[in-house]
This record gives structure tokens, sequence and C-alpha cells, in this order.
């Protein structure tokens, strides 16, 4: 399948059928983007981006419908243990002692800064699903910013994580009044010969994360993890469309995804190659520990089977009085 954004714009798009996404700040009813500028004309660009009057509004947003529209919040992990030695020193990342590095301290705080972000925005209330990659600072950072407030050790209600899950030295954390938080092997991090991104048993994970839903796993031992042999960056970028691809598939149309930095790097910058350059750029930069960033992904190829749930038709029902649109036909 071919997802990607609407673009506005009148220059050529490139690579029409590759995915892309948008970054997000405002209404979803219309998605605005401009397609790459080609050569020669960015000086005209710039000067019309000086002189608004001139500019020609024949070139202006467009609209695509919501229906056919999903929004991703994209949220890199917080900081791990193997992120404080990794990033002074890239060599720190072979070393077996930061096998499925959990979350520091300072992690634990970006988390609760991030939570109560989402919370103070309105963000928390409208999110459908959350999806995390299963490794233990992934799934700390989906429970910790999108789980429940407060446990109460009921027998009826499961935990998101229980208390001290991954040496967190963090209380239990609810499962109530959160939007259901699922396990995806497609989003984990750059697979291979670095230790920290190679997975626990899935039967170890349930114990530490009892409400999280980890039934699209089908093996419980991690044999995508290989020891000698490093993802190329081709192939984490293919992982990324295959993920997209299946996030379509999806009911739900407002996401949290919790996954890395180097999923997130290579996967969307394989993305926006139809898109304005700026845009681009802010479609794939790096993520910082615990960023968030929300971007909307939509079907260009119209493909998408799901019909709208807010249209509304605008006609009167059939009976004495003939619909309105009838009316102006014959008036007509």
């Amino acid at each position: 399948m071919s997802i990607g954004v609407n673009c506005s714009h009148c220059f050529p798009r490139h690579r029409p059928n590759s995915p892309t996404l948008v970054s997000s700040s405002s209404s979803l009813s219309s998605i605005i983007v401009c397609s790459k500028v080609p050569v020669g004309v960015s000086q005209h660009l710039q000067f019309l981006s000086q002189h608004p009057s001139d500019m020609d509004t024949s070139a202006g947003p467009s609209l695509f419908p919501l229906h056919r529209c999903k929004t991703l919040h994209l949220v890199r992990h917080a900081q791990g243990i193997h992120n404080v030695d990794g990033d002074k020193n890239y060599k720190a990342y072979m070393s077996p002692e930061y096998f499925d590095a959990h979350i520091t301290p300072l992690g634990w705080q970006q988390v609760d800064n991030l939570r109560k972000h989402v919370h103070e925005c309105g963000l928390a209330k409208r999110i459908d699903l959350v999806i995390t990659s299963p490794l233990l600072r992934t799934l700390q950072t989906a429970v910790g910013v999108f789980g429940g407030d407060g446990y109460t050790d009921r027998m009826d209600v499961v935990p998101l994580m229980v208390a001290n899950a991954g040496n967190s030295g963090r209380a239990a954390i609810s499962s109530l009044n959160c939007p259901p938080i699922v396990a995806v092997e497609l989003c984990r991090e750059h697979l291979g010969v670095h230790p920290c991104d190679k997975r626990r048993n899935i039967s170890d994970y349930q114990f530490l994360f009892p409400a999280v839903d980890f039934s699209l796993i089908e093996i419980d031992e991690d044999t995508w993890w290989k020891a000698d042999v490093r993802e190329t960056t081709e192939e984490v970028a293919a992982r990324g469309q295959k993920f997209l691809n299946w996030l379509w598939t999806r009911k739900e149309k407002e996401i949290a995804i919790v996954t890395h930095s180097g999923f997130l790097f290579h996967t969307l910058s394989a993305l926006g190659n139809d898109c304005h350059p700026l845009v681009k750029k802010e479609i794939c930069k790096h993520f910082a520990n615990c960023e968030l960033r929300s971007m909307v992904i939509v079907d260009r190829s119209m493909i998408g089977f799901d019909p709208s749930t807010t249209n509304y038709p605008g006609k009167i029902p059939s009976g004495l009085d003939l619909p309105s649109d009838v009316v102006d036909e014959k008036a007509d």
C-alpha cells in the first residue's frame, strides 16, 4: 500500500508513491504542506515569503478528507543507562552490562515532565492507542507517560507496571482510565550487535507489565537480534515502512508510538521527499530523549475503507416533501 501527505504546491512531486509524514500543530481538518522546490526557484520563493502580498494564492492550502488521515504522536524513550556513556563514546553501546537498558533517574524525571505536558495540553484524553517497542526503556516510558493515575491494589485491576519494575524504584502504575498499550516488534531499535537493543523474553515482560498487550508478538525469545549482524539503515527504513503500512490497518485514528532514536531517524529520513526542504528537515531531525513530535499520515492512495464518522449528508429524508437538492434542481 501507499500512504502519504496531501501536497498543495503546484510543483511536481518526487517519489509520489512513498509514504510521508507531516508535522501537525493545528487543526487536522486540512493538511497543508508544500512539495519539494525545484532548483532555481528557491530565490523566488524567498522573495515571495518576504513580500506576502505578491504571493500567488493559487499555490495555497489544499484539503484532504479527515477520515483518510491518522494522527501519530511519536515519542523517543526517556534517557536509558546506555545513553549516559553512549552519548560520550559510541563504543559504550557494545557493553554487555547495558543489555535491554532501563531508564535512569533523570529519565524518570523526563517521563514525569512529558506526562504532565500530555495532560495539560489535552492530548492524554485524545489518544486512542499507545504502541510501544517491546524493550524495557520504551515500556517504562510508555506506561509512565500514558498510564493511569495512581494505583490501588485491587484484585480486579491489573497494573500496567508492577512496583520497581526494571530497578525503577517507582510505585506500581495503574491501568485505569488510560488508552490500551500494545507492544509491537516492528518499531524496535536498530537491530543487532548492541546488547542494549536485545530484548528479554516476552514472558519476563508480562510479569513486569501485566496490563500491556503482548499478543502481537508470537515468539517468546528474541530471534530478531543477532550478535554479529547489524541491520543496515536501508533495512531499518524498510521495517519502518512496513510498520507504517501496518498502522493503516488499525481502526484507531490518534495513536502514540513510543520507540527509539535510530528507528525514528532512519524511518523518517526516508519520508518527506515530496515536501518542502524545511518540512523534510523538521520531519527527520534526531529526537531527544522523551521528545514528543506529532505528525499526520494520509491515505494518499485512496485505499482506505473506513467511512467518516463526522460527515453528514445534509439531505431531507424521502417523504411528502422533496429533498432540498431535488427542489433546487427543478427550480433550475
